[in-house]
């Protein structure tokens, strides 16, 4: 779930992507790492190192999120139908026009240090997050003060009290309440803000979880979260805890849940796709989530840019039967894309307009192939990047393939040992090929797909694509207090992406997990996360 993250580590963001867990009484815990607690009631479940020391804000892959979701708490969070409860705010109320938001705050919240969730935390880390351009910069983009991209220094926010503070807004933006269980908008305590870099290794959060100790993160091994026992919210935990183990492989994950040596895996991996239902018999999930996977196409890559660009993403595109692959690398367990969002979102259209180069189209693909080959002959591999550590080989082996068979091109994958070592290079720009995308969404909403991943200098727009009209189409949609009609809106934006192709839809993933013999109340939500917070022992 490039992607919150872009899948994402999890089958995408993608993306991410990224939310809470669950819990129980008594019983011995199994685990496939020898280190993890046991003899208690801890569940254990798969998971990635995070890319980057653990700051709310400067995190946008899933590894990092899956971690951040737990030990932290927003103003508001999402049930696990995407609604938003409160949870720090006691209220979230809008002056007339939607540009001034007056947040209060519920008393007595603490985080796992001892102290007191203030307005400060929140005004300071959001300003923080801003004025040093982190990951999520993007996020403050609507602030007064900040630049087109979210950095600078936010004028729009000021604590009138301990408990009180307001966000002072560009535009009109109605879904502003909704956005704030987003990771980018978590608070951090005084003792992070003194001092950000142990504060990324030594994380302290608000949320239902901590870091198990000094050592509970065994970096490249796993992560010991135990109940932080200041929390005092609807997410209590009624486990022991959450044990993230970071495997080399989804299938050594998967053989761990077989043996009852992992608890919760969200990740089957494709080897298992045709037999994990029999396998783990009424212990696992097959349903829809808000995930959208993808590769993405820079424009600095030699042969896409421009007029030939266009034509060469389009030929790649209508080049990739995407049916044969959903079926038959993933049994099903993936549903061709239509756009650039997720069925599962008020407002999903499966028909927006340019959405014929998603379609299987062989000669079509050859004719635009040949176009751009006239205007510049193509020379070399075309590669698609992507992680060892997460199931990916065998999709983008069939991509390629695709590719390959339909263009007469070489065409292959380019494989890294591991998520980070993938994302480190698509962070600093290094990466000479295309790479595996994909978006786990932060908050449901279908602009949550859009603005993070494709607009001008956002931090997951890892294409660097840049294009004012799409721009002006998001920024126009997010101003609109009907729900339709910012839905229409986004669906122009969605034309112009079509025609630009600054990533080419793949499919859209449900989540595919399962869980052991050792534990109850396994549900995942609509972001294909498990509500560990909820999860029991037996």
């Amino acid at each position: 779930m490039n992607l919150k993250r872009t899948w994402l580590a999890v089958p995408a963001i993608l993306a991410l992507g990224l939310t809470a867990c669950s819990g129980g009484n008594g019983g011995s815990a199994a685990s496939g790492s020898d280190s993890a607690a046991t003899g208690s009631a801890v569940i254990t479940t798969n998971g990635s190192e995070p890319q980057n020391p653990l700051i709310p804000a400067n995190t946008n892959e899933v590894g990092g999120g899956k971690i951040l979701d737990l030990i932290f708490a927003g103003l508001v969070y999402y049930d696990a139908k995407g609604a938003t409860h409160m949870e720090m705010a006691e209220s979230i109320e809008p002056n007339d026009d939607y540009t001034q938001w007056t947040i209060t705050l519920k008393k007595g919240k603490k985080f796992s240090d001892g102290t007191e969730v203030k307005a400060k935390n929140f005004v300071e880390a959001w300003k923080k997050a801003s004025a040093e351009s982190m990951l999520s910069v993007n996020f403050f983009a609507m602030f007064e003060g900040t630049d087109d991209e979210g950095a600078g220094e936010i004028t729009g926010l000021e604590a009138s009290d301990d408990y009180t503070f307001t966000a002072s807004l560009k535009e009109s933006t109605p879904d502003f309440a909704d956005r704030l269980g987003y990771s980018a908008y978590f608070p951090l305590p005084d003792s992070t803000l003194d001092d950000m870099d142990n504060g990324g290794q030594h994380p302290v959060g608000n949320g239902p979880y901590m870091v198990d100790g000094e050592d509970g993160w065994e970096h490249n091994a796993q992560i010991k979260l135990v109940p932080n026992p200041e929390y005092a919210g609807d997410r209590t935990p009624k486990n022991d805890g959450v044990t993230i183990i970071f495997y080399s492989s989804q299938d050594a994950a998967y053989q761990d849940l077989l043996a009852n040596n992992l608890d919760v895996l969200d990740a089957i991996p494709d080897s298992a796709f045709s037999t994990y239902e029999t396998e783990l018999s009424g212990r696992s999930v097959n349903q829809a989530a808000a995930i959208f996977q993808s590769f993405t196409l820079p424009a600095r890559i030699e042969h896409f840019s421009g007029e030939e660009g266009k034509l060469r993403r389009q030929a790649i595109s209508m080049a990739i039967n995407r049916e044969e692959i959903t079926e038959t690398i993933f049994g099903g367990t993936r549903t061709p894309a239509k756009d650039f969002t997720s069925p599962v979102v008020d407002g999903y259209n499966d028909s927006v307009a340019g959405s014929e180069v998603l379609t299987y189209n062989a000669d079509k693909a050859k004719e635009l192939w040949a176009q751009a080959d006239a205007i510049s002959p193509f020379t070399g591999t075309f590669t698609i990047g992507y992680n060892s550590d997460g199931g990916h080989q065998a999709w983008v082996d069939a991509a390629t393939n695709s590719i390959k068979n339909t263009l007469g091109i070489e065409a292959e994958g380019a494989p890294y040992p591991d998520f980070k070592s993938l994302r480190d290079d698509v962070h600093n720009r290094t990466i000479a090929g295309a790479f595996r995308t994909g978006w786990q969404a932060d908050y449901p909403g279908k602009y949550n797909f859009l603005a993070p991943t494709y607009a001008t200098g956002a931090g997951s727009n890892d294409g660097d694509y840049s294009n004012p009209e799409f721009d002006a189409l998001l920024t126009q949609a997010a101003a609109v207090t009907d729900h339709a009609e910012s839905a229409k809106i986004l669906d122009e934006a969605q034309t112009i992406l079509f025609q630009d192709l600054p990533a080419i839809p793949l499919w859209y993933a449900n989540v595919n997990g399962g869980w052991s013999e050792n534990v109850d109340n396994v549900v995942f939500g609509w972001n294909s996360v498990a509500l560990y917070f909820d999860i029991t022992k037996k």
